[in-house]
């Protein structure tokens, strides 16, 4: 877990208030008994995580494709080629929304707006050394020219919210 309090406390009123005003169909289906809280979110969605990325292209068509999601400091980090589709749609219209799903136990679905960590011709984000450090330790520093052929986005969450079949479950296999 990489969350400072200040950071969980953020994530906690997220994710409170996006259930909050969330319609009552989706409040039957995830309560209070069947989501986590913003420290079980944190231990059960480590490492990479596949997520569906959904983005619109410039005739305002959905496309939905594959990236690897690293959930650090309570938002969803992701890469793509800097060439990809995603990344072009990304530039010009920054809305996205991303699921991760685990079968029937897990989901976490989540609508925001990203921000680009690593321009190619601009300041990379106050953090982006620490999260290269992540991403370089986990995939191997060789794995890509760092930079040049990724980039690497932060979706800011206006919405998140996560379904749990079984929490105590789900908190078991974090431990």
């Amino acid at each position: 877990m990489r969350e400072t309090p200040e950071e969980l406390d953020a994530l906690q009123r997220l994710l409170d208030a996006s259930l909050s005003r969330s319609t009552p169909h989706l409040r039957s289906i995830i309560d209070t008994d069947r989501t986590l809280t913003a420290v079980q979110l944190t231990q059960v969605v480590t490492g990479m995580c596949t997520l569906a990325l959904s983005t619109v292209t410039a005739t305002g068509e959905p496309r939905i494709s594959g990236v690897d999601g690293h959930f650090l400091h309570g938002k969803w980090h992701f890469g793509t080629a800097r060439g990809a589709a995603k990344a072009r749609h990304l530039a010009a219209r920054p809305a996205v929304s991303a699921a991760h799903m685990r079968g029937e136990d897990l989901g976490v679905f989540t609508h925001g707006t990203v921000e680009i960590l690593n321009p190619q011709d601009g300041e990379p984000a106050p953090d982006w050394p620490d999260l290269l450090a992540y991403f370089q330790d986990f995939y191997g520093e060789d794995f890509f020219d760092w930079d040049n052929d990724v980039v690497y986005y932060r979706l800011h969450p206006h919405w998140m919210t996560v379904y749990a079949a079984d929490v105590a479950k789900l908190a078991a296999q974090s431990d």
